[in-house]
């Protein structure tokens, strides 16, 4: 499964910005999708994932600001991220959770850089 993630950018404090992340491949089911985030110095850390059913789980740090959504007909993940502060700046990743013909597997997308800064 390829994933190909788009959407970041610069944005000042108090911003929005919506990142999408589109799956291709030949899968028989994507089960979870999610968003990572890694800042500078820092260890990749959970974001937000959305289970199949549209169960949602989302880190302390960005409960109320962000919204993870998925479409599952076009395979896309989407993270809406509002009231943006400066610790939000790092490498947002998205990785799915799928079952193809090899059994279960995991990828992971290239990275979108978010800056938050004025």
């Amino acid at each position: 499964v390829q994933l190909q993630a788009s959407g970041g950018g610069l944005v000042q404090p108090g911003g929005s910005l919506r990142l999408s992340c589109a799956a291709s491949g030949r899968v028989f089911a994507i089960n979870a999708m999610g968003w990572y985030r890694q800042a500078p110095g820092k260890q990749r850390e959970p974001v937000a994932s959305i289970t199949s059913g549209g169960s949602t789980n989302y880190a302390d740090s960005v409960k109320g600001r962000f919204t993870i959504s998925r479409d599952n007909a076009k395979n896309t993940v989407y993270l809406q991220m509002n009231s943006l502060k400066p610790e939000d700046t790092a490498v947002y990743y998205c990785n799915v959770v799928y079952i193809d013909a090899g059994g279960v597997g995991s990828s992971w997308g290239q990275g979108t850089l978010v800056t938050v800064s004025s």
